[in-house]
């Protein structure tokens, strides 16, 4: 893609189900606010597994303890951000985790705006990002080499 600018972003994501229901966050996309699974950009020098949990305390005032890797999502190809097209590609890194503590708080001036339980099967009626059917995919079938083959 001559002449785009690229664009990676390594980020790591939680799926925290709890009594038949899935803690999710909602976050304030370019276009329309979506649902996601907590998580989000790793920084500089930071271990995805930290990461994670710093992540869903800031979006859902939970505290997590990661239970396991699920594995990871690849997904690269354009996207226009702020009128600029972007070669834009995005490694995902999926979690199992539970709750440890803490109370549902909805983060204040961060990508997200709500957190909230959602039944599962609520879930695929809900306007969500793709990356929450693809780890929960992952949460399915717990693939021996993290990726699921159809999402790809």
């Amino acid at each position: 893609m001559t002449g785009i600018s690229q664009k990676l972003r390594v980020a790591a994501y939680a799926v925290i189900i709890e009594d038949g229901r899935l803690l999710m966050s909602r976050w304030r996309g370019p276009d329309r606010p979506m649902w996601i699974l907590p998580g989000g950009g790793l920084d500089h020098g930071e271990d995805p597994y930290d990461a994670v949990v710093r992540e869903v305390f800031e979006e859902t005032g939970f505290r997590a303890e990661v239970d396991r890797l699920l594995g990871i999502q690849n997904v690269c190809g354009p996207v226009v951000r702020d009128g600029v097209e972007l070669d834009y590609h995005r490694i995902r890194i999926m979690y199992e985790a539970h709750i440890v503590g803490g109370e549902l708080t909805h983060e204040v001036g961060g990508s997200t705006d709500e957190a909230a339980w959602h039944p599962l099967a609520d879930v695929p009626g809900l306007d969500h990002v793709e990356s929450v059917d693809y780890a929960l995919e992952l949460l399915r079938a717990l693939p021996k080499d993290g990726r699921i083959a159809s999402f790809t």
